[in-house]
């Protein structure tokens, strides 16, 4: 809230706007984007609920002149992670879908053999291509299996932090260095660390 009145205070002395209009506008908005709540709609479910906000948000823009494309709401400047995620989601929402985690799959091994062929004879622009490619199936399977996959990342993150550094202490206690080492003894503490 600091920052709100921070800001609606600097918008006052610019003489842009003050609170009371700021309030109005989003007291309005939310008037607006909920008909099912302060009008004569009917929602019967969380997807109605989303459904309404959604076609109110696209009128709205469409009445500003904006780009009214399903996907033109998903902000650029987000990380690619939650972008993805946005955009197969509401792809997904009007029926552009897999209809099971096997299709998923199959499309994952599509764009693996895709990717070595691009690493065998492709342009490192092509290589970014088909790394993001399966980037986004991935985000794709992740929606359909119910996990998160900032989280699931951020777990194999905090595990590879983990074992990495039980190679690290190992080679300590050896009274060596990473590259007094090899790939082999390397290998051979990463299984120890994973049991």
């Amino acid at each position: 809230m600091l920052q709100v009145v921070f800001y609606a205070q600097m918008a006052e002395e610019q003489k842009l706007f003050d609170i009371g209009t700021a309030l109005d506008a989003v007291n309005q908005k939310l008037i607006r984007r909920h008909p099912h709540v302060f009008g004569d709609e009917t929602a019967q479910t969380a997807g109605d609920v989303k459904r309404i906000w959604g076609e109110v948000k696209a009128a709205e823009k469409k009445d500003k002149g904006k780009d009214t494309g399903l996907l033109a709401s998903v902000p650029r400047a987000m990380p690619a992670l939650v972008e993805a995620q946005q955009i197969a989601s509401r792809a997904a929402g009007v029926g552009f879908d897999w209809e099971n985690p096997d299709q998923v799959i199959e499309k994952l091994h599509e764009e693996l053999a895709e990717l070595d062929e691009a690493r065998r004879n492709a342009s490192q622009s092509e290589l970014e291509n088909e790394i993001g490619d399966l980037f986004f199936v991935l985000v794709n399977l992740a929606r359909f299996v119910k996990v998160d996959p900032e989280q699931a990342l951020r777990r194999t993150n905090a595990k590879f932090r983990q074992r990495f550094g039980y190679i690290e202490r190992k080679l300590a206690e050896r009274g060596r260095k990473f590259e007094e080492s090899n790939i082999a003894e390397m290998e051979a503490l990463w299984q120890e660390a994973k049991g």
